[in-house]
């Protein structure tokens, strides 16, 4: 049998539902240094478990000591649905487009499953292997660059050139000795309306985030209350922030997807503040079940909405 190849990796990731797939060598790559120092400048917040994790998203070899490659894969998650920049009415409520939907963590899962093990069969000889989407301790951007899938833009999210930057990234470190993809490089020029954008002026430099602003964290990973100072920049953001992806230009026409995992839930499809505010705390789980919008709880979710309805009252548009 003849040894498993990238092509036949790349065309099976397409038809288990990722929209992109790539092969990036298990190296040390320059851009995974950076992560030490923006730890070091404060920059992770809460979030500790990457300080406890540093060691190992220096290098996947540290997770898999055989890796010689990285499978990565990207999945658009776009839906057919107007932008929040695009939307004035400060009622509306704004839920981060990736969680409208299923969680990608289980979605995604299994279809990478389903694609190791098919590797698994398809191969001639054992390999060792690691699958992850998004849970895993591995700086899964740069080996997307690596991988050719796209560029890490100054919103610090990666964009690729067809697709746009509306895409969940997942990955499979493997033993197994693959050919290797040209790395993508950097499209954004001396664009710099994403840094401009962010509401809270979390983008402190072209491709650096203080996760301590950035409204995404503020919504989602922090615990107990929103500092006052950013609070206004929270606007009627209920759950995470799309801004410094929907003024991106690679954005201005993405990919959309039809698939049934990532279309918003009739709780969050143009939901307003007040109606949210009123649900209970029951029906508010059940909306939540089986969604990303797990992670921030009935509670964090409530906090949300306080102060997004408190910024509502101010709103001169009000």
């Amino acid at each position: 049998m003849d040894r498993l190849t990238s092509a036949a990796i790349k065309a099976k990731a397409r038809e288990l539902g990722f929209d992109a797939c790539g092969v990036a060598p298990a190296a040390a790559h320059p851009e995974l240094r950076f992560f030490d120092e923006w730890l070091a400048r404060g920059y992770a917040g809460e979030m500790t478990y990457l300080h406890r994790s540093a060691d190992r998203r220096a290098d996947v070899r540290r997770i898999l000591p055989s890796a010689r490659t990285v499978i990565a894969t990207a999945t658009v998650y776009n839906t057919n649905r107007p932008y929040s920049t695009e939307c004035a009415d400060p009622e509306r409520a704004h839920v981060a487009r990736y969680a409208w939907g299923d969680d990608y963590h289980d979605v995604l899962a299994e279809r990478l499953d389903a694609l190791l093990a098919w590797m698994r069969d398809a191969s001639p000889d054992p390999f060792d292997a690691r699958a992850y989407v998004d849970t895993g301790p591995v700086q899964e951007r740069v080996y997307a660059q690596h991988a050719g899938i796209g560029w890490i833009g100054k919103n610090t999210c990666v964009i690729n050139p067809d697709l746009g930057s509306w895409v969940f990234l997942a990955e499979i470190i493997c033993s197994l000795s693959l050919d290797t993809d040209a790395p993508a490089f950097d499209r954004c020029g001396t664009c710099t309306l994403c840094l401009e954008a962010c509401p809270t002026q979390a983008l402190v430099a072209p491709g650096v985030l203080d996760s301590t602003r950035c409204v995404s964290y503020l919504t989602i990973e922090l615990r107990g209350a929103i500092p006052d100072a950013l609070r206004p920049g929270i606007g009627s953001h209920a759950f995470g922030c799309d801004v410094c992806q929907e003024v991106c230009p690679w954005n201005a026409t993405p990919a959309i997807s039809g698939d049934p995992a990532w279309q918003p839930r009739r709780a969050w499809d143009g939901a307003d503040l007040v109606s949210l505010s009123r649900k209970s705390d029951e029906e508010l789980r059940e909306a939540m079940a089986g969604s990303a919008m797990r992670r921030a709880k009935v509670e964090g979710l409530r906090r949300n909405l306080a102060v997004a309805l408190d910024n509502m009252k101010e709103s001169p548009l009000a």
